[in-house]
Parts: structure tokens; sequence; C-alpha cells
């Protein structure tokens, strides 16, 4: 097994040294993994691994890209969305991952992920999602990125930006089918296609869109989208605009939707084993590559009448045995009172009261075995039980992607490949 361990741009970064056998690692023993600081700061010294971290799977996500691979139709271009650090699992960790696997381009939202991709040296095509500000626009011209444009006033400005330095920037149009978010209109795209298509700076590389939901059972607003969509092309094509890609499809829409596969889907959670929604199909060997653990710092018992946390919400009925992990909601757990699990020694440990930014407690009093520094999952699999993160995002009462976004810059990620 290989094993690396990193924090995002800005924190530091870590390798893996042998521990001496006089060090005591976080959980006692003399065969610690101890941390040392490589690239930050003038020592280096030695620090030990935080009793909270992220762990991702590098083999399942390239065994996710390969089931994709093998899934679509051969002729069908793949693009990775990687954006906010994708998706918590590391942006140039998934966008090589994904370009070392049949993925033809990947997909951001902000400048500094672009640069991030290419100051580390990728040099595979990125698309600009959103929004560009006209002060963007000479590094997405200088650094070969392209734009999606959503109105005149910016493909003016690129055009007139590019022309100065003899460069021609590929554009992705973004049409407005009914999400109301970003892009043109439907039924008034043409004059902006046809800008862009006679702009000598400017390429018209893809024409796009973006499904509102795509991954439930009513496909009703979907094909209301893609009829639109289908409208513009229709148009397009009876003006000779000749254009490279036609991508309209999120993850659920390529689960879902053959029929608006066109040239190219737009992935982002799928590859990192979660689906979309509960309904959508699914492909067989697709599991989740993120894992979020900690350990047990701490174990308590309750009397009768005693409360635990903050607000007193939880007041035992009898005795209790309880471990108080040493995460919380300033880690990105979801504030919970008395809802939701963790797993140790791979059986469900009910959380009590209300977690703190730095603490969760869970009752361990039916789990004899779990003792001070024993491992816990807060999502991911131990043994037979598995916390998911839908399950998660159903105690916050929010979507999974949040989950997966919401894990923060504190929690190390250690990267596993076996």
């Amino acid at each position: 097994m290989h094993t690396v361990e990193i924090t995002p741009p800005a924190a530091r970064f870590y390798s893996v040294v042998p521990a001496p056998t006089s060090t005591s690692s976080p959980a006692g023993g003399e065969n610690a993994t101890i941390w040392r600081e490589e690239s930050f700061g003038p020592s280096t010294e030695r620090l030990p691994l935080r009793n909270a971290w992220v762990e991702i799977n590098l083999a399942q996500l390239r065994r996710n890209f390969r089931l994709i691979g093998a899934d679509k139709p051969a002729a069908l271009k793949l693009m990775s969305v990687v954006k906010d650090d994708g998706y918590g699992h590391g942006i140039l960790q998934v966008a090589n991952m994904a370009i070392g696997h049949g993925v033809s381009s990947v997909a951001v939202s902000t400048l500094h992920e672009a640069m991030i991709l290419r100051d580390a040296g990728f040099t595979a095509p990125i698309l600009m999602l959103g929004e560009r500000h006209g002060t963007e626009l000479p590094w997405c011209v200088q650094h070969h990125l392209a734009v999606c444009i959503n109105d005149i006033t910016t493909a003016e400005t690129l055009a007139r930006t590019a022309a100065r330095v003899n460069k021609r920037v590929p554009v992705h149009v973004k049409i407005d089918t009914g999400m109301a978010r970003y892009g043109v209109r439907w039924d008034a795209a043409m004059p902006l296609l046809e800008f862009v298509a006679k702009e000598k700076s400017l390429l018209l590389e893809g024409v796009m869109s973006h499904f509102s939901q795509s991954d439930e059972q009513d496909k009703g607003y979907a094909m209301l989208q893609h009829g639109r969509f289908l409208g513009v092309l229709e148009a397009m094509e009876a003006a000779r605009l000749p254009v490279h890609y036609r991508h309209l499809c999120n993850s659920g829409g390529y689960l879902d939707l053959p029929q608006a596969h066109h040239d190219m889907v737009r992935i982002g959670i799928l590859p990192l084993g979660v689906f979309p929604s509960q309904v959508c199909r699914r492909i067989e060997g697709i599991r989740p590559v993120m894992t979020v653990k900690t350990r047990v710092s701490g174990i308590r018992t309750l009397q009768p009448g005693e409360c635990v946390g903050y607000g007193m919400h939880y007041r035992a009925n009898e005795p209790r045995r309880i471990a108080v992990l040493p995460v919380g909601y300033g880690d990105g757990y979801p504030r919970l009172r008395n809802r939701g699990h963790a797993l140790i020694a791979g059986r469900r440990a009910p959380v009590i009261g209300g977690n703190a930014m730095d603490a969760t407690m869970v009752d361990i009093s039916d789990i004899p075995e779990a003792g001070m520094w024993s491992e816990a999952v807060l999502m991911g699999r131990q043994g037979s039980e598995e916390i998911t993160a839908r399950e998660l995002a159903q105690w916050k009462g929010t979507v999974t992607y949040e989950v997966l976004v919401g894990w923060r810059t504190r929690l190390p990620r250690v990267y596993l490949d076996e």
C-alpha cells in the first residue's frame, strides 16, 4: 500500500517517515505513523497526524473512472468537473486520475482552481464554468483556458483581449434552457452564437446547457430543457455554425438520459462513487472514494439524570458509557442533537446531546470493545456497516454535494492507493 497525506494549498504538506520507537502514537502504540512537514516553514519538525482525517481511496477512484469508461458509448467524450477542490477529494488527484483514464478535459468554477492545475503542470483542456470578470480574461487567454460565455459583453471583451496577443480562445456558449442561472436564453441565443463564430480571436468550441433536474423519476422538465436545447442546435445547423462539442448532461443526465448525451457529458460526483439520487441508474462496482475517520479521545460514564454537551439536550435515564470524538461542526460534521451515528468496532454508536465545534459525543454502552483511541468512522464503511454521504445529508437536511465539499481543510487528507 502506498500512502500519501496532503492538505490543500496554503496549508501544510506532509510525507510519511518511520516513527521512532520512543514516540507514542495518538493511540499510545509504538508503531505510530509520524508525518514530517516538508514544504512550509523553515523547520522539519515532526508532527503527528491529527486524530481526525479524511481518507481518499485512489484505487477506487481509478476503478470508478474505468467503470464509467466501460459503460459509456465509445464516441462519447467525458469532461470531469473538479471544482471546489474536486468536491473535497483533491483537485490535482481527481483531475490527474481523470485524464489518465479516458477523460478528455476538466471543468472548474474559479480562476484560482484553474491556476492550481496549471501551476502543477496540468496541460489538459480546462473549461471555466460560470461567469468571468473582465480582470480574469487575460489570465484565461495566457493560460489556455476555455471560457463559458453567457452574454455579448463578455464575448466582446474576450475577443479584444485575445486579439491583442494574437491568440484564439476556445469558447463554450452557455444556453439557459430553464435553469435561469447563467447563459443566454434559448430563444435569444443566435446573435451571441453568430458573434462568437465570426470573431477570429474566438473559437466556438462548445455549446452547452445544464439540467435543473435530471436524476429523479419525473423527467418532464428535463425533456422540456432538452427540447429547447435541440431547438438551438437546429438553428445553428440551419445557419451553418459549426461547433465541436454539444453538452448538456451532468452525472444524472449521463445515467438516465442517453438521448441527451450529444458529443460530451460532464461528470462530477459520479466518479467519486456517489450517485446523484436514490432512483437514478446504477453502474455496478462504483463505490465511494472518501472515508472520514477519527479516534475516541475521551470516555465518560453518565449517571441517571446527568446531561452531556451544550444545551443539556441529552439526559441519561440509566448509567450510560459515552465516547468523545474530537470532531464537530468546525470540521464540517453536521451540527446534530440526538441524531446520527458513528461506527466503532463495526457497530453504530448513536450521537447523543448536541455536538460542538470540536467534539461529538456518542453512546458506546453497547460496544464494550470501544476504548480510548479506538477508530471511529463518521462517513464510510467499517466492517459490514456503512454511513453514506446521503445518510449524513439526511441528518443535516441538505444534499450529498454539500456533505462532500463541507469537510474542512483542518482535516488532513490521506491518500491511499492499494
